[in-house]
């Protein structure tokens, strides 16, 4: 059987029966299983982990889609983790007896779909990008739903599917296809903002700091602290241990003490491999947080 992973992020963290529902949609698709949901409420944001074939996948989120809009108004969205949407990002991901190619076309035609049904404008990111000046989502997301009206009206900027303007409520919504990601957060026992941003610059790819590591600083209001968010885009290149080493290093420059980490979502076993929870500080951690994990169960 060809598994296909799709992890839609949505914007609504705070409204667990809002969230409840929109999980609800995805576990009503015959074929499709819902393997997590993560919600956090100072990043406003939600992440589904979901497995199935392309047409079920298709369905679920078509389903999630209609779901959300009906429940999300972009306008009086606000959270610390940038964003463009309701249904901010779709990407897809091959599993066992999948291939890229599959996920890109799938990531096309899902595009195509949720754009012509909903008239949300869509952009399409990573291996599914018409654009190579659109592959990167930090590119696309640069502006936020606030700037979207005026980013859009740039050459440039026309969306792959969808209208021209951004979705009165619902803004618009960038899909794709890439490889295995893993959302990984450090909370640092400080409420200085500006030393998790410049954490952040220190750490991430495109400043000159590790091999395939995207990192933003934001704020955790609801706890009074500050946070390294960060994404792992290969963890073959760079471990979970070594990005922990170096924003503690980082964080030592400061003064500031690292509290803990998280998963967001699932992660594959093999990015464990060499490490442990323990090692990793890792909050709220146990086997259920392992894709392959859930997968056998």
């Amino acid at each position: 059987m060809s598994l296909i992973e799709c992890v839609p992020n949505v914007s609504e963290g705070r409204r667990l029966e809002v969230v409840d529902a929109m999980a609800a949609a995805i576990r009503a698709v015959r074929g499709v299983r819902l393997l997590d949901c993560s919600s956090d409420w100072s990043h406003h944001r939600s992440v589904f982990t979901m497995v199935g074939d392309a047409h079920g996948l298709e369905q679920a989120v078509v389903a999630l889609f209609d779901r959300a809009l009906s429940h999300i108004d972009m306008r009086t969205h606000r959270g610390a983790h940038p964003r463009v949407g309701a249904v901010d990002v779709v990407p897809f991901v091959p599993l066992a007896g999948s291939t890229m190619d599959e996920c890109v076309a799938l990531a096309r035609r899902v595009g195509s779909v949720v754009a012509d049904r909903f008239q949300v404008p869509v952009y399409l990111y990573e291996e599914a990008a018409t654009h190579p000046s659109r592959r990167s989502l930090e590119d696309i997301r640069r502006g936020q739903f606030e700037g979207l009206g005026a980013k859009m009206a740039l050459a440039g900027w026309t969306p792959d599917f969808g209208p021209c303007a951004p979705h009165p409520t619902a803004g618009a919504s960038v899909v794709g296809a890439r490889l295995p990601l893993i959302a990984y957060n450090v909370n640092l026992g400080s409420t200085r903002l500006e030393v998790a941003t410049a954490i952040a610059a220190a750490i991430r790819q495109s400043g000159g700091g590790l091999p395939g590591v995207k990192a933003i600083g934001v704020p955790l209001r609801h706890r009074g602290l500050v946070q390294v968010s960060i994404n792992l885009t290969n963890y073959t290149k760079t471990s979970l241990r070594q990005v922990l080493n170096a924003v503690k290093a980082e964080a030592a420059k400061h003064g500031v003490e690292v509290l803990e980490s998280e998963i967001v979502g699932l992660v594959p076993a093999a990015a464990l491999a060499g490490t442990t929870a323990d090692e990793l500080q890792l909050a709220r951690f146990g086997p259920q947080h392992v894709l392959e994990h859930r997968l056998a169960h």
